[in-house]
């Protein structure tokens, strides 16, 4: 075992939604160490400029850089849509960058062929089309920017009749799968899936994308082979939402630290 595999995985996200994505990756890879930072002073990053999600990403990886770790994963899409290639650039070399947009990609590539996918997210994420341009011309992407969503799941609430006006518009007819474009619509996903009633397959994002993670890992020969487990939970805001979430994500009382950065 090299030094370098016990280093934790830093994972990051404006708030909840990359619970879903840190809670796939420690329940795929038991073992791993993680350090999770949620930018709860400044969610949702869906309505954000580019510009501002590129600073506080920046500002969020340095800081998980400087806690050594092996691999940071951007856990939100609208993060993904527009830093990703920021900071590969930046730890190109040093630290690997992931994101959670490339391995639904790959996915949907691979299983959806042919097919009308539709996609729901952020006026960031769809704004960018990150997925229509990266999908090759056999899958047909249908767009809704849906952002009344994450306030909601924020809040803890679930509007059905706001979820349901969403999935009802016109843009997202005729699909044959539907992509959560937000690491915080898995917390909705039952709700979705009763919407659709089986005609359509809602994908599993967070578990997607740690399944790549693990793929990563196995290829780079990374994988933590200690028996130590350590799990750090820092944001930028405290609050009661979030510790309430992350306690029933992970079973157990999280001890949260602040960080503004």
């Amino acid at each position: 075992m090299n030094e370098k595999t016990s280093r934790p995985i830093g994972i990051f996200d404006s708030g909840i939604g990359g619970l879903t994505v840190a809670h796939a990756i420690t329940k795929i890879l038991p073992q791993e160490n993680i350090i999770y930072f949620g930018d709860t002073a400044y969610l949702p990053y869906g309505d954000k400029s580019p510009e501002v999600i590129q600073q506080r990403a920046l500002k969020i990886a340095d800081f998980l850089a400087g806690k050594n770790c092996k691999l940071i994963v951007i856990a939100c899409n609208s993060a993904s849509a527009v830093a990703f290639d920021l900071l590969q650039k930046k730890y190109e070399g040093n630290i690997p960058i992931a994101n959670v947009i490339d391995p639904v990609i790959d996915y949907v590539a691979a299983h959806c062929l042919n097919k009308t996918v539709g996609l729901i997210g952020t006026r960031c994420t769809v704004n960018s089309n990150v997925y229509a341009n990266k999908l090759n011309k056999n899958v047909c992407v249908k767009s809704l920017a849906t952002p009344l969503l994450v306030p909601m799941i924020e809040k803890n609430e679930q509007d059905q009749k706001i979820i349901n006006q969403y999935l009802k518009d016109s843009a997202l007819s005729e699909i044959n799968s539907l992509i959560l474009g937000c690491t915080h619509y898995p917390l909705i996903k039952e709700t979705i899936e009763n919407f659709y009633v089986g005609k359509v397959e809602v994908l599993d994002s967070p578990q997607i994308v740690a399944c790549a993670i693990k793929e990563y890992l196995e290829k780079n020969n990374l994988f933590n082979l200690s028996q130590a487990k350590n799990q750090q939970f820092y944001v930028s805001d405290l609050n009661d939402r979030f510790a309430l979430s992350a306690q029933q994500f992970f079973g157990t009382k999280i001890l949260l630290q602040h960080c503004l950065l």
